[in-house]
């Protein structure tokens, strides 16, 4: 055996070794508000319900290892003591992962991700649309267990009202699991599936992602890109140049001898089989096109 003694290696390494070795877990996809009643979302593997009488959800926005910055979900919710915690399925996996991007303070992260906001019953922060269980919360207590960079806040939630889509209710209303199709967190940029196992994510750009929301309305309206091709998308710098996408054109040309005469349709079937290879740069490209 290797062994560590915690006082002894670095956060950086610590964290490192926790969450490859602590998983999978949960993810709390976490919408709050601030004061002013502007909206943030954004995910936290740090979580797991902990009580059913009362119902108690909790997560934990750890301060920024590399320079002991807070969340802005945890000061929404010092501020207004409300949250919804939304899980994450298959079909929104992509997206959840964009909207972990850092986004700067105000930033909707709905709208960079292309999530719905939904209007909630009991508290004011809004529920994803997309997520097949909702459960809208009041914050009973929030524990933080040190000040220095990677320390955990523990928000302590009651559950005051949730959610369900019928979608993934078998025969007897119970929650099947192969329907809700759950993903949950591991170590590096590894993600595991209830049906599949392990898969892997690239990190969101530090230099921050387009988002949803800045795509042209022919790619993030289609009618054939899903959520999660939407998600992989708006994970780019920037849009390919003209010169970019002619050269790609010019290469592609003998594959697609017909791509100067191909509808948006095609083009988008196409774009859709480079992402499932997670080549996003060739699939902007042909889009663009």
């Amino acid at each position: 055996m290797v062994s560590f003694d915690p006082k002894t290696i670095s956060t950086a390494t610590l964290h490192g070794h926790l969450l490859s070795a602590v998983a999978p877990r949960p993810i709390a996809f976490a919408s709050t508000i601030d004061s002013d009643g502007k909206p943030n979302l954004s995910p936290f593997s740090y979580f797991n319900v902990f009580s059913s009488n009362p119902p108690i959800l909790v997560f934990s926005p750890a301060r920024r290892v590399r320079d002991n910055t807070t969340k802005h979900t945890l000061e929404n919710a010092e501020a207004t003591k409300e949250v919804v915690i939304n899980v994450v399925s298959y079909d929104i996996v992509q997206q959840m992962s964009l909207s972990s991007t850092e986004y700067g303070d105000g930033v909707n992260e709905f709208e960079k991700a292309g999530l719905t906001m939904l209007a909630s019953d009991v508290v004011k922060p809004f529920r994803v649309a997309e997520s097949p269980v909702q459960f809208e919360c009041k914050i009973n207590d929030i524990i933080s267990l040190g000040n220095e960079g990677g320390a955990g806040n523990l928000i302590i939630c009651e559950v005051v009202k949730f959610h369900v889509s019928p979608d993934v209710l078998d025969e007897n209303g119970i929650i099947d699991q192969k329907k809700l199709d759950l993903v949950s967190r591991a170590g590096g940029s590894y993600y595991s599936r209830a049906k599949k196992g392990f898969f892997e994510i690239p990190k969101p750009l530090s230099t921050l992602g387009i988002g949803v929301d800045a795509m042209p309305d022919v790619v993030k309206n289609s009618m054939i890109l899903t959520g999660n091709d939407l998600g992989m998308l708006g994970n780019v710098e920037t849009l390919p140049s003209e010169d970019e996408i002619s050269t790609f054109i010019k290469t592609v040309s003998e594959r697609y001898p017909n791509i100067a005469e191909m509808t948006q349709r095609e083009k988008h079937k196409i774009a859709r089989n480079y992402l499932s290879f997670g080549d996003v740069d060739s699939a902007w490209k042909l889009l663009l096109s």
